[in-house]
């Protein structure tokens, strides 16, 4: 490379690092909880940059908590032990047979494979559940389905001592009832339920779309809660998006400053949303 072509990408890498600069300061000590699934979960490439994004937050005083799905790689599962799934309402229920492998395959195969991507990039991952250490307690989400819980009770304790020690928790969407039986959770309601309860700066939602559509198609950047409610009344917000919507709801009336959902196919893209003045995918805040 010639000497005035490196000067220029020097000058250019200074200018972004300046501009980032503020942002990187507005961030420093923040916790920001990253529900990760979706396409990205399932591509190498995206993994990797995904976990030395992850990596990148914690290095500069970011304290991420990675909070994980594993939907497709569950039904891949129960297809090879040709264990049969119900369904009630379109949704699976969850007996102790599918249990069983529900929790091999979201604490072990899933999560394990995270935490080795994220400390091949020079991190120190852990991963749990959130039966470890009683961090997520829980209650029958619908006795129709089984073993579906959602989170009563979340004790962070354990989270804020892995951030003493420079470590970036990743949890398994999994929890233990009052009389100890495991519940499988819906892992958006799982990562907004653990937000709130750290008081997160921030909860993104990575998923397989680029963010919230108004009427006429187009990708909204920032909304309240006021908002979300009239268009999810008006069908504008339909099908999977309101999950993720309510997820967002909950999580703000819980305490978390904001929910950002995210297109996780879109290279760093956590890192455009905390990082850039523009941002990545849909804001949704408060007021």
């Amino acid at each position: 490379m010639k000497q005035r072509d490196m000067n220029r990408d020097w000058i250019a890498t200074a200018r972004t690092l300046s501009e980032a600069l503020p942002y990187l300061q507005r961030y420093d000590g923040a916790i920001v909880v990253i529900k990760f699934g979706g396409h990205a979960m399932g591509d190498d490439t995206a993994m990797e940059t995904f976990a030395r994004d992850v990596v990148l937050m914690r290095q500069v005083g970011v304290n991420p908590v990675i909070v994980h799905g594993g939907g497709p790689m569950i039904n891949e599962m129960l297809a090879k032990l040709a264990i049969k799934s119900d369904f009630v309402g379109g949704k699976r229920v969850t007996d102790a047979a599918t249990m069983e492998v529900v929790e091999m395959v979201l604490s072990g195969r899933v999560n394990k494979r995270i935490v080795q991507a994220i400390n091949a990039q020079g991190g120190r991952a852990v991963g749990l559940s959130g039966k470890d250490a009683n961090l997520v307690t829980c209650t029958p989400a619908d006795p129709a389905l089984g073993l579906v819980g959602t989170p009563s009770k979340i004790d962070p304790r354990l989270l804020h001592t892995l951030f003493q020690d420079d470590a970036i928790p990743v949890i398994a969407p999994l929890g233990a009832g009052e009389s100890g039986e495991t519940f499988n959770i819906n892992g958006d309601t799982m990562a907004g339920a653990i937000a709130a309860a750290l008081r997160a700066d921030r909860l993104l939602l990575l998923t397989d779309v680029d963010g919230v559509r108004d009427a006429s198609g187009r990708v909204v950047t920032e909304l309240t809660a006021d908002q979300i409610r009239r268009m999810t009344a008006e069908g504008v917000i339909a099908g999977g998006m309101i999950p993720k919507t309510e997820t967002a709801l909950a999580a703000i009336e819980g305490g978390v400053r904001a929910v950002v959902i995210i297109d996780g196919r879109a290279p760093n893209a956590t890192l455009l949303e905390l990082f850039t003045d523009h941002g990545a995918g849909s804001m949704i805040r408060a007021e």
